[in-house]
């Protein structure tokens, strides 16, 4: 069964054959990716306006060094405390207007991307020989030009793009990090394999139940379509109390494919959540130790506490991204294989006698037939 080819995590044949429907739209792609990682670098700024805030005005640190906003901030707590949090909200605004100018403009181009995907489709599928919709049910046809052409939109408005953000994100956060405290980041650095091996087996549960759930959804589409077309057919035989065993069959499949799917989400945020507050809790002890012993400032423990809620974040949604791109690999084979069976046939001729009298045309037809007195048998 052709729904049963999957496709692999990446492939660049097809890859860069979706690109192809990326390439009028590069230059609104390119400014997303601008504004990704402008909210990116943003998101870096709200904690160290917190640290800036407390070692200068809550908990004033003794031997802290100046900063580059340190000439520009007023001496009196109230109103230095006032600039930083007019700071922090112009930084709010700025990542709101960077994050929603992203996603407008990668919803946008995947749109765009898909209409001129599924108009192509819609060409190639009048092309094709008749002979080919003889053997491929129509149900799952449609559910290559909207289903799957759906998980490329996936991919398109919040796969490939926010990749390249996520591993921004999570670089400026590690060097922010280290910068502010080599220990506590090899802290946080020594939880991360157990994070990478949750991720993986979640990554393959989800997988698994996402193939099991892509097969079942063609599945149900062309068995829905061949018995609503048939359905007198279905009637005359006296076949409803079977149909529906079937299709509750295969229903069942889908069901069970969710179900699995929703397990799998169901352990994995947790689990990543586990080892994101134990990792937090031995940094505030060791913070805790370092503060007492006068060899770390309040405002950078506070600062770096904030980055580690931050820290874990990336890598929960790259393995969502995983999972979209190799959907998106999966789809985009079922939906190219059809290239693959344009007409290759010659031309073809129709004999007709009428009165005796042969006569030629060319058609789209697989045979000589000569037609004689009401009757039809194969030229010799």
């Amino acid at each position: 069964m052709e729904e049963e080819v999957l496709g692999k995590a990446y492939d660049g044949r097809l890859m860069r054959r979706l690109l192809q429907y990326m390439k009028p739209y590069r230059v609104v792609v390119a400014t997303s990716l601008v504004l990704l990682l402008l909210d990116s670098l943003v998101q870096i700024i709200g904690p160290l306006i917190t640290k800036l805030a407390v070692d200068r005005y809550l908990v004033p640190a003794p031997h802290r060094a100046p900063g580059l906003l340190d000439p520009y901030l007023s001496n009196d707590p109230w109103q230095g405390l006032t600039e930083l949090s007019l700071l922090f909200l112009v930084s709010l605004l700025f990542g709101f207007l960077f994050n929603f100018g992203q996603a407008y403009l990668m919803q946008w181009t995947g749109q765009k991307a898909m209409f001129d995907l599924r108009r192509d489709l819609m060409t190639h599928l009048q092309s094709l020989d008749v002979a080919y919709f003889d053997k491929h049910p129509v149900g799952r046809l449609v559910t290559r030009v909207t289903t799957d052409v759906d998980v490329l939109n996936d991919l398109f408005a919040s796969g490939l793009v926010t990749i390249a953000g996520d591993l921004a994100m999570l670089s400026f956060v590690l060097i922010v990090m280290f910068r502010l405290s080599p220990g506590m980041t090899g802290l946080m650095v020594a939880v991360l394999p157990l994070v990478v091996l949750a991720t993986i087996q979640f990554r393959r549960s989800a997988q698994q139940s996402y193939r099991r759930i892509r097969v079942a959804i063609a599945r149900i589409n062309a068995y829905l379509q061949e018995h609503v077309a048939g359905i007198t057919v279905m009637q005359l035989f006296n076949r409803e109390a079977r149909s529906r065993e079937e299709f509750a069959r295969i229903n069942r499949e889908h069901m069970d494919a969710y179900k699995d799917a929703i397990i799998a989400y169901g352990w994995f945020y947790p689990v990543v959540e586990f080892f994101g507050m134990f990792a937090l809790a031995l940094i505030l002890a060791y913070g805790g130790f370092r503060i007492h012993s006068g060899a770390l400032t309040l405002g950078v423990f506070v600062a770096f506490f904030q980055y580690g809620l931050r820290f874990f974040r990336p890598i929960q949604d790259l393995s969502d991204k995983y999972n979209i791109l190799q959907s998106a690999m999966a789809a985009s084979e079922r939906i190219f294989r059809p290239s693959r069976s344009r007409f290759q046939g010659g031309r073809w001729r129709l004999s007709l006698i009428m009165s005796g009298s042969p006569i030629t045309m060319k058609t789209g037809c697989s045979a000589m037939l000569r037609f004689a007195w009401g009757r039809a048998r194969p030229s010799r």
